[in-house]
């Protein structure tokens, strides 16, 4: 539990650092959406690259790979099936909204508590492989194509080809990935800077959640979708930490510490960047924030719930 709680001390932190931030506008009325973009096109690549290069990808290709990359988009597309039918919401708020039911907080929650509470930190690593090879390219090639103003069917065309070569998180993650696979290591002079980089990404993501909490209510009458974060919210934090267990209880046929660190892996809240990739296109802000808000706060008893059954 002291690594439970670790964990989220940590996070709340640095959201309330960002939170102070807004509230006093010592960093000006546009800083949420500025740093936003700092994640989006120079952070979270250089963490991304960085990760995998330096990454065993032999612990990375697992059975959790396909546990924690299966029940992920099994959430996704279970939320865009409903949201669809139901609620009708157009896609890119469909795609934010999916990305929120199932994103898994990998990085500045899902190290800590790994390293913490599982006691290996490559419980996490095919999680956060699939989120950045397999996931975010999905996810965002949708986006661009659906949350960007186009003229003509030709240029439809042409960005679904140019898209996934151009979004720099897409470029980071799969350039990372070749360079691990061929084991040829970047000379020290370019490691090194990308690293610092990438060391700003977790922190800068937490400083814009802060930021945008800056004056909102959660579930704000007439402004919040609130079926569509109680939806996403459900799928996140009771849907998949069950799924999850199913499939590799059963599945898999894993029980103690293994099934133990699955569970939990999916009882992570949804991550931050969700939030950076819905001020990125301008679409699903407040479903991404409330969600992310939510999800943060409710992990904390599912976790020490999972704990006390499955330790």
């Amino acid at each position: 539990m002291s690594g439970v709680i670790s964990g989220f001390t940590v996070i709340f932190i640095v959201v309330g650092v960002g939170y102070l931030l807004g509230r006093t506008h010592v960093i000006g009325d546009h800083a949420h959406e500025v740093l936003s973009r700092l994640v989006f096109f120079v952070f979270t690549p250089a963490l991304l690259f960085h990760s995998l290069v330096t990454t065993d990808l032999s612990v990375v290709f697992s059975s959790t790979l396909v546990i924690a990359g299966g029940s992920a988009m099994l959430m996704g597309v279970i939320y865009l099936v409903i949201a669809k039918l139901w609620l009708r919401r157009p896609v890119p708020e469909l795609v934010i909204g999916a990305l929120s039911s199932s994103y898994v907080n990998s990085v500045n929650l899902g190290l800590p508590i790994a390293i913490f509470v599982l006691d290996d930190a490559s419980f996490i690593a095919p999680l956060l492989l699939f989120q950045i090879v397999i996931y975010s390219p999905m996810a965002l090639l949708a986006l661009d194509l659906t949350a960007l103003e186009r003229n003509t069917e030709r240029s439809i065309v042409r960005d679904s080809l140019v898209a996934p070569i151009t979004n720099p998180i897409v470029v980071g993650g799969i350039a990372g990935l070749l360079v691990s696979v061929l084991g040829v290591m970047p000379p020290a002079a370019v490691m090194s800077p990308l690293k610092m980089l990438g060391d700003a990404s977790v922190p800068a993501a937490l400083l814009a959640f802060g930021l945008s909490l800056t004056g909102v209510q959660v579930f704000k009458k007439g402004e919040s979708p609130r079926r569509d974060i109680a939806l996403a919210a459900a799928l996140k934090m009771v849907v998949m930490p069950l799924t999850v267990y199913a499939i590799a209880r059963w599945g898999f046929g894993q029980t103690g510490e293994a099934l133990f660190a699955q569970v939990v892996i999916a009882a992570l809240p949804t991550a931050q960047n969700v939030l950076v990739y819905a001020t990125r296109y301008r679409r699903g802000q407040i479903l991404a924030r409330d969600t992310a808000l939510i999800t943060t706060l409710a992990s904390i008893p599912a976790i020490a719930v999972i704990a006390l059954l499955l330790a």
